[in-house]
């Protein structure tokens, strides 16, 4: 189920959660572990959202629709030029989007319309996970606001997956029905091995066999950052065959 939200929504999210994930980068310090990333440090999370950010603010600008250089890796600066660019990538980034109407030519990586609004919610998402990744490293993690960690959810299901970007296994069979108990939201996703439906109730008792099932229910906000491989399934309620969620996980 995909919220109708809006540019204006996206940018308010990245506008309170790119200064939080600033705050907390800098309070961690550049050796402080990602919890939810093992094999990261904090330098390594600033580094990766500063390289997102200076690639996306490149590529949407261009006003064509043709893939992109791929993303560069940017030198190892100290941890004050780090900061100090984290901080002005984060500023630019909010100010390019702003400019841009949602529907200037841009290109993305999902099946789906190559328009800037693409870009306004997963920089938003992106930053979003990575402020609790950040806040995580600090001891102070605070979840995903309600309405953007459902539309979060949304877009893991209706357009990560249907890109290919898919972590677990791609050999199952089922249906998983996803409930977001603090937001009053359910979704219901068909596994057919590699394919992968996303499904509204009435299509759910049609001819194709899904005996197979598994329910899981959380907050959205446990929702949304299970799926990104950020918590352990069992810290949701789960039920039927937990393989059907891990089926589901990217990022």
């Amino acid at each position: 189920m995909r919220l109708h939200a809006t540019k204006d929504f996206w940018l308010a999210a990245l506008r309170a959660d790119g200064p939080a994930f600033w705050d907390a980068v800098a309070e961690s310090g550049p050796d402080s572990a990602v919890p939810g990333v093992p094999e990261w440090t904090v330098a390594d999370l600033a580094q990766h959202v500063t390289e997102t950010l200076q690639w996306v603010r490149g590529l949407v600008a261009r006003g064509v629709t043709d893939r992109p250089e791929p993303m560069a890796t940017l030198p190892r600066e100290g941890w004050t030029e780090t900061l100090d660019l984290l901080r002005r990538e984060v500023t630019g980034t909010i100010e390019t989007l702003e400019a841009l109407d949602p529907d200037f030519p841009a290109w993305n990586w999902a099946p789906q319309p190559k328009r800037a609004g693409f870009w306004d919610r997963r920089v938003a998402h992106e930053m979003s996970v990575h402020r609790w990744d950040a806040e995580s490293a600090a001891g102070r993690a605070v979840p995903i606001e309600t309405k953007l960690a459902t539309d979060g959810v949304s877009e893991i299901l209706d357009t990560w997956l249907p890109a290919g970007r898919r972590n677990g296994p791609t050999d199952l069979h089922g249906v998983v029905h996803l409930v977001g108990a603090d937001a009053g939201q359910e979704w219901f996703v068909r596994l057919r091995g590699a394919g992968i439906a996303l499904l509204d109730t009435d299509t759910l008792l049609d001819s194709d066999d899904h005996h197979a099932r598994a329910k899981v229910t959380g907050s959205v906000s446990d929702l949304q950052l299970a799926l990104m491989g950020r918590k352990a399934p069992d810290q949701l309620a789960l039920t039927g065959d937990p393989r059907l969620f891990q089926a589901l996980r990217t990022g």
